[in-house]
């Protein structure tokens, strides 16, 4: 009888269960959420100038202190591009003049501690998060990190090359290139708001530029300054005044941002990217600013046009009509500069012009048509629920206060911003994209494969090709003139001693092991190559760790394929692999006819006397011939070596010569950057094919 009763209760409480589960969203009883109150923010302010903003929170023992500092790389020249990030870096991994960077490191390790500091382009960040019982052991280490970095050499050259490999990778990925490239258009080349930093502009940079960015960025008329935690706010004002009194009040600074002069314009601009199989397309023009009467319904505009899955261009362009893999949109308002509005698709190559079309459609759809009162009705419910996240917990608060404050707005902007966004109309939608949008005049750019895409963007305009590449430094190595018909002399007779046989026919094939010089240690990788100089075909089989990759170079085009699976080879990739190939002593022998040669004299290399003979090109190579052989023991070059953001001597040893099927090779090689041992390959065998 009690099991019948359990079962038949548990019957009873399924079907409540299946019921509630068939109600609609609107009739389901949803429990009252949690109340957030929101807190006061104590604000005090010192004779330095230092601005004070105290939340307590006790929910766990922990203190937060932020400094927001008024400064940022809209006060560096052009021609230093770059040093505010620097600063930025090492003012913290430099340590201070008391306490250097691993010692800081190891203190806060201990403790659990944190202090960051960075500098973007319209404000510097400095911050500490602690436990409370480690606050007053820690503060006057914060306040020594922010009054007396160190800024020692060694970091920041270590920042430089940081800063250097960042800038060879800049090219790698498109949608980056895309997003840096269309900030050029709107703003310009050289505009603060979109300049690149360079090999050159980081070279400029030196350790008094940083102590002197320091000194009058990080004084007190500059500072704000957030605390947030687990302590009682008279006790804390009393802390901090103490501690930061001995911050020098200084000058504040006026960040001046340069007036854009935007003209509209329509531009179709493209960067051919020939190793990816989709487009990144981003299109637009000049944006406005925050203060804008119109900005509430600018926002909603935004999210009619694109708001996640909700927003038309998802919708439309990529649920209903295939063409992208993501979409997106918004007409931004910056605080400090105006913003930009910018639309963009990530689509496959061939519907390019297409995705094209289909985004500007609804851009034009915004201006021609009002949208629907339940259209805009869940956008303002959308967009107001959202909003609830900004003022989600108490350190929220206190960020969005220091914010506004900081950009000179209302502390009042973001209630007022609520209503007006409940008060935005049908007819303010359609108004404000009438008045700040302009499908007519927008710039597009696109990253993709040119090969793929074809004429598609000639229906938009005359199409100008971007130029992404990477300026190079100068090199300041001498040039001497030599003697072209001794150089000549002394080429042929290398050609002699390399090819026994007196000629090439077919294949060059030859298997080797190459230890390869890498952070983690020596790399040992097996290799199968076969080069045909004459049609300039080049084809690796590399046994790598990751499985067998195979690299060829055919009829021009670069391809990689592993696993079943074949990829466009990278530019860069293709490039050096090329380069090393018209390098080859057999490629010099072969076209040495054609080469431009100059005898430079006997040379000691090595305790060894050799001729040297030099061959111009593209760049210019060193050739230490042997007396005796004529083969080349030692060849030299220089050449720019982006990982460190310089050039660099590359030196290759040959040694071991052997013979077979009439060609001469070296046995052994031992590469060398700039006297650091590379890479070393040991030839197992070599014939002709």
């Amino acid at each position: 009888m009690k099991k019948f009763l359990l079962l038949n209760t548990l019957l009873i409480l399924c079907l409540f269960q299946l019921a509630d589960a068939q109600k609609t969203w609107d009739e389901i009883d949803y429990p009252p959420l949690n109340s957030f109150e929101k807190p006061d923010v104590e604000i005090f302010e010192l004779d330095n100038g230092i601005t004070f903003y105290l939340v307590e929170d006790d929910e766990l023992p922990l203190v937060n202190l932020r400094v927001l500092v008024r400064t940022g790389g809209v006060l560096v020249p052009n021609e230093k591009a770059g040093l505010h990030s620097i600063a930025g870096t090492v003012m913290r991994t430099g340590g201070t003049t008391s306490i250097p960077g691993d010692d800081l490191n190891e203190l806060l390790e201990d403790r659990a501690a944190r202090m960051e500091t960075s500098i973007g382009l319209s404000s510097g960040s400095v911050t500490m998060n602690v436990l409370k019982d480690d606050f007053d052991e820690l503060l006057p280490v914060f306040i020594d990190l922010l009054k007396n970095p160190a800024f020692p050499e060694n970091r920041i050259e270590l920042a430089k090359t940081q800063e250097k490999s960042s800038i060879s990778r800049r090219n790698d990925e498109t949608v980056p290139i895309g997003i840096r490239e269309f900030q050029k258009l709107i703003y310009g080349p050289e505009s603060v708001f979109a300049r690149t930093t360079e090999y050159e502009t980081i070279d400029n940079i030196t350790r008094d530029d940083l102590v002197d960015f320091h000194e009058k960025s990080f004084v007190g008329e500059n500072m704000m300054i957030g605390v947030i935690g687990d302590f009682e706010t008279d006790e804390m004002k009393q802390k901090l005044s103490e501690a930061f009194e001995s911050v020098p009040a200084g000058q504040e600074l006026e960040l001046d941002f340069p007036e854009i002069d935007y003209d509209f314009i329509s531009s179709v601009n493209f960067v051919d990217k020939r190793d990816v199989n989709q487009s990144f397309v981003m299109m637009g023009h000049i944006g406005g600013m925050r203060d804008n009467p119109d900005y509430a319904a600018i926002q909603v505009m935004n999210r009619v046009l694109s708001d996640g899955f909700s927003g038309r261009l998802m919708r439309i362009v990529r649920s209903q009509m295939g063409l992208a893999y993501s979409v997106f949109g918004q007409y931004g308002s910056g605080n400090f500069y105006p913003g930009m509005f910018y639309t963009g698709v990530m689509t496959r190559s061939e519907t390019t012009a297409e995705a094209i079309n289909a985004i500007l459609d609804q851009v034009r759809r915004l201006q021609n048509e009002p949208v629907s009162q339940d259209e805009l009705n869940d956008t303002i419910d959308r967009f107001l629920n959202s909003l609830v996240f900004e003022y989600d917990s108490r350190a929220s608060v206190l960020n969005e206060r220091m914010s506004f404050d900081y950009a000179g707005l209302d502390p009042d902007s973001f209630d007022r911003l609520v209503e007006e966004i409940q008060a935005v109309t049908m007819e303010d939608v359609q108004e404000v994209a009438q008045k700040y949008l302009r499908p007519d005049a927008l710039q597009i750019l696109v990253v993709g494969n040119g090969e793929e895409i074809g004429d598609q963007l000639e229906q938009f305009g005359e199409v100008n090709e971007v130029d992404i590449s990477i300026p190079e430094p100068g090199d300041d190595e001498e040039i001497t003139a030599g003697d072209t018909e001794a150089g000549q002399e002394w080429l042929n007779r290398m050609a002699d001693a390399a090819l026994p046989g007196g000629e090439l026919d077919g294949d060059l094939v030859f298997e080797a092991d190459n230890t390869i010089q890498t952070p983690q240690g020596e790399l040992v990788i097996g290799i199968k190559q076969t080069v045909n100089f004459e049609d300039e075909k080049l084809i690796s089989e590399v046994s790598a760790p990751m499985g067998q990759v195979t690299m060829q170079i055919v009829d021009g085009e670069g391809t990689i394929s592993m696993g079943g699976n074949e990829m466009p080879m990278p530019p860069a990739e293709k490039e050096q692999a090329m380069a090393e190939f018209y390098r080859n002593h057999l490629y010099l022998a072969l076209n040495r006819e054609s080469l431009d040669a100059e005898y430079l004299g006997m040379a000691e290399m090595d305790g060894a006397e050799f001729a040297h003979i030099r061959i111009n090109n593209e760049i210019t190579l060193n050739l230490y011939l042997d007396p005796n052989t004529s083969l080349p023991a030692i060849t030299t070059y220089r050449q720019f070596d982006p990982q460190q953001g310089q050039r660099v001597t590359v030196k290759t040893v040959s040694e071991d010569w052997q013979e077979s099927d009439g060609v001469m090779i070296p046995y052994q090689t031992t590469a060398y950057s700039d006297d650091t041992q590379s890479a070393l390959t040991v030839i197992k065998s070599h014939s002709v094919e």
